[in-house]
Parts: C-alpha cells; sequence; structure tokens
C-alpha cells in the first residue's frame, strides 16, 4: 500500500488525477479538501489560507498514518487571482500565501514522515518564465514582498497574474529548494514541480470577476482552432503518472512542461535556475510561518 496525501484534488486535473489514483487499490489517498469528498479517499480539512488550519491539517494526516510513512506528496490546489479578499487571516496577499507559503508550510511538516523514496510533485506553471507571459511575468521572488497586501484592496487585472505567475515561481524554486537541501541530507526523493500548461477547464479563474470568466468562455473554442490546448484529462493523467513515479525526469532535470500534450523538461526562466533566489526563498518563507530553514 502506497499512501498518498494531496491537495488540490476536486477539481480540474487534480480530480482527474485523484480518480485514477484511488482506482488503485493499492494506493490509500489522503486528501486535503474545503469539505468536498473525494471518492475513494480519506478526506480532511484544509483551507490554504490560514497558516493554523495548514498545522493543524498535518497534525491529522500524521495522526492517520500512525507508523506507516507519505510515499507521495502531491501540492497541486492552488488560486488564479485574489477576488475581494486582498489578504489572508495571517495578513498575507492571499494568492502568494494560498499557492506557495501554505504549501510551503505543509512540505516542512510532512518532510520527517516522507518514506525514503518519497516522490514530491509540485504543480507550477510557465506563467513564471517571461518568455511565455510577456504580460506580466514576476520582477522577482523575494517573500517578504510578495507577501505584502496591495494599497487600496486585491490586485486587478495585470498586478494579479504577476502575483499568480509569481507565486509560480515560487513553487518552481521551492520544488528546488527542497531537492537541493534534502539531497544534501542524503535523502532519495524524486522532486518535480509539474506545469500543467494552459489548461483552462479548471477552476482556477474561480476567484477571477465575471468579465474574464466570460472571456475565458468566448475565446476558448476560437483559441482551440489554432492550437492545442492541454485538456484536463491529459493534465490530470500525467500528474498521476509523475506522483506514481512512472514517469521519471532525466538526470539533472527537476522542470516537467506538459506541451502540446506530450510532457518535455525545459530549462525553466533564468529566475527559476538562480540558487541565491531558491535560497532566499527557503529562508524568508521559513521566517514568515516562523520555523527554521533547514
Amino acid at each position: 500500500m502506497r499512501t498518498t496525501v494531496m491537495t488540490g484534488a476536486t477539481s480540474g486535473l487534480g480530480a482527474v488525477a485523484a480518480r485514477l489514483l484511488t482506482a488503485d487499490p493499492e494506493i490509500r489517498l489522503l486528501a486535503g479538501t474545503r469539505g468536498k469528498q473525494v471518492d475513494g479517499a480519506e478526506t480532511e480539512q484544509l483551507d490554504l489560507g490560514q497558516l493554523a488550519g495548514v498545522r493543524e491539517f498535518a497534525r491529522k494526516i500524521i495522526a492517520r498514518l500512525g507508523d506507516s510513512k507519505i510515499d507521495i506528496l502531491v501540492l497541486n490546489a492552488g488560486i488564479s487571482s485574489p477576488g475581494d479578499r486582498p489578504s489572508t487571516e495571517d495578513g498575507y496577499e492571499v494568492v502568494f500565501a494560498t499557492n506557495h507559503l501554505a504549501h510551503y508550510l505543509l512540505l516542512r511538516l510532512l518532510t520527517p514522515h516522507l518514506s525514503p523514496t518519497a516522490n514530491i510533485v509540485v504543480t507550477t506553471s510557465d506563467t513564471h518564465d517571461p518568455k511565455i507571459n510577456k504580460l506580466a511575468a514576476p520582477h522577482h521572488a523575494y517573500a517578504d514582498l510578495l507577501a505584502r497586501v496591495p494599497d487600496g484592496g486585491p490586485a486587478k487585472g495585470r498586478a494579479a497574474f504577476r502575483a499568480y505567475a509569481s507565486s509560480k515561481l515560487c513553487n518552481l524554486l521551492t520544488a528546488r529548494a527542497f531537492a537541493h537541501f534534502t539531497e544534501a541530507e542524503g535523502h532519495q526523493f524524486q522532486v518535480i514541480a509539474y506545469n500543467p500548461g494552459f489548461t483552462p477547464a479548471t477552476q482556477l479563474n474561480r476567484e477571477a470577476g465575471r468579465v474574464i470568466r466570460t472571456a475565458m468562455r468566448t475565446l476558448l473554442p476560437l483559441a482551440r482552432k489554432f492550437m492545442h490546448i492541454n485538456s484536463v484529462d491529459e493534465a490530470g493523467r500525467t500528474l498521476r503518472d509523475l506522483a506514481l513515479g512512472e514517469i521519471r525526469p532525466p538526470a539533472g532535470r527537476i522542470y516537467a512542461s506538459l506541451a502540446q500534450g506530450k510532457l518535455v523538461w525545459p530549462d525553466p526562466s533564468r529566475l527559476a535556475q538562480s540558487n541565491d533566489a531558491m535560497t532566499s526563498l527557503w529562508q524568508e518563507s521559513a521566517a514568515l510561518v516562523d520555523m527554521r530553514p533547514l
């Protein structure tokens, strides 16, 4: 029996991956949700907008584990827009806190309970890369700055998109840092930062305004005529394969990207490759969640 802990299992590509995982009788799935059930899984309440809630979720998961270890950890949940909430209860910008900081904390809390050869998959996005996101690419990965709440309310338009892209850069850097630090300690984890590509039939835009949601619905059929858009099923199946280790990264690669239905292992952006950015993000994130860096 392989024990799997997962966020983002109730909708979109995560729901597809969860369904495929629970279809395997050798998989035990523990899912963090906001009250929704996942067929075939054991669920615990998890609100990624509350660091206290993340700690409570981790405590309950550890209690459920007993003497067993986590074989697979999938950090997939996320939002793309702050909606009407500029900040979390902890006072941090909501997209950064939900997409990055909560998952960073969860990863740190569950690390002692990972099996020696655990697979860890963190969902990121190619929007972190200025070569792809020419509209609102991240300017930096300083956690102290990204955690600040914008003056005047929630970020809108380009600023909101940049906040999302920046949080996805943080996800990628976190995966790199975790692989770097744990490998130095002698662990044999497989760590992958997974970009599912443009997969619009998800609920990432559930917090977006009505104009953005309407535009997505209107433009999507037209876009399908001129470009390959990854389906939710494609993205979810790939997430499941990565989680199970059925797809393994080439030597020295950590960033997996689903492009035109095919998984490739490209270089991430220059900023995502920066060891200075990786280290400072890890240390600053530790301070924000009141933990020591590794």
